[in-house]
């Protein structure tokens, strides 16, 4: 599972004749009404209905007016016109917690792979999301200045001295001055951009020289190499989507797929890249402790917020109905908890340094 591992691609399943796999579309993606042909199996809750929303009373109201989304909330239009895809309520901001500490487990503990120094003055966390990585980083360093940016107003109250959030959207100008930060940390971001370039750019601009950026991504493709994810499953299917979804709204979800971080971090002028791949498995089927509690904790992050993850992305910008993406769901989640399922999803940490 480490990143010097040779990656093995699966091997693929050919659809029998007559089979939904054999219905797909040009793209790839079956049909949705493939899914509603199958019964809901008794386990598929889905929180499709409820109304959550999120709120901070220092912020302006109109920055709280989130838009809704089948009873989910989104961040609010008067901040950008960058329509994000992941929900800002509670359910999935706890699934993002249980993300952090996977992410955590996968790094032994630590916070990042770069080589920042002790004594680091100020750094720049950007899409904080729930505030997670921030509020452990300004805990561990708290001689240094961290600022967490997101376009929505979803972190706590109460955090340490040395920390602030702010509201700012990453995809245009950022307002930070040239030359002011020891460390960008950016995580998770994809489906987010629709020019990667601009941001390492952007976080180039922003970075001290002798600075660090460190730019974490993950597949959204699932696969197995030994074909334990065949095609037309639900794993499967879920990356197909994902990728086509991406192509029709203009912010890609194949960053690592197609290898945007290491020429866009070049491009910037970063030097001294180091990459670090990766596989990182879903449910407990690894063997090797590790990877078996970072696979146990992906799976309770995803079953924590099935529904959020793939919400926005199946019915505005696919498609599909709420009963064909329930169906969708409750398929996905069977094969989540299926042990006999080799499932992972591949990882690339990119870590660069500005010149002197």
């Amino acid at each position: 599972m480490s990143g010097e591992q040779a990656d093995k691609s699966p091997s693929p399943v050919p659809p029998a004749a007559g089979s939904p796999a054999a219905a797909e579309t040009s793209t790839g993606i079956l049909p949705a009404a493939h899914w509603t042909e199958q019964e809901i199996p008794d386990d598929a809750d889905s929180a499709l209905g409820d109304d959550v929303s999120s709120s901070t009373a220092s912020l302006a109201t109109s920055i709280l007016e989130y838009r809704t989304v089948l009873g989910r909330t989104f961040h609010s239009d008067r901040v950008t016109d960058n329509q994000y895809w992941g929900p800002n309520d509670e359910k999935q901001s706890e699934s993002a917690d249980v993300i952090h500490h996977a992410l955590l487990l996968v790094l032994d503990g630590k916070l990042t792979a770069a080589p920042i120094p002790k004594d680091i003055k100020k750094v720049l966390d950007i899409g904080t999301g729930t505030g997670s990585w921030a509020m452990d980083f300004a805990d561990e360093y708290p001689a240094c200045e961290v600022i967490g940016t997101d376009i929505s107003p979803i972190q706590p109250g109460w955090v340490p001295p040395n920390l602030r959030f702010e509201i700012e959207d990453a995809s245009a100008p950022w307002t930070f001055p040239s030359d002011s930060f020891d460390f960008v940390h950016m995580r998770y971001l994809f489906g987010s951009f629709s020019d990667w370039n601009a941001l390492y750019r952007e976080a180039y601009r922003v970075t001290k020289p002798g600075g660090w950026i460190e730019s974490f991504e993950a597949s959204s493709q699932f696969t197995a190499d030994d074909g334990t994810v065949p095609e037309g499953s639900p794993m499967h299917q879920w990356g197909k989507v994902y990728d086509e979804a991406g192509k029709k709204f203009g912010r890609s979800f194949s960053v690592i797929d197609d290898n945007v971080q290491v020429p866009g971090i070049e491009a910037a002028g970063f030097v001294d890249l180091k990459v670090i791949d990766g596989k990182l498995p879903l449910n407990g089927w690894m063997k090797d402790p590790k990877w078996k509690e970072v696979g146990q904790f992906a799976q309770l992050a995803l079953e924590q917020d099935i529904e959020g993850y793939v919400l926005f992305v199946w019915t505005q910008v696919m498609g599909w109905t709420p009963e064909e993406t329930k169906v969708f769901i409750a398929h996905f989640r069977k094969q989540l908890r299926d042990r006999n399922c080799h499932s992972y999803f591949k990882y690339r940490i990119v870590t660069a340094r500005k010149p002197e």
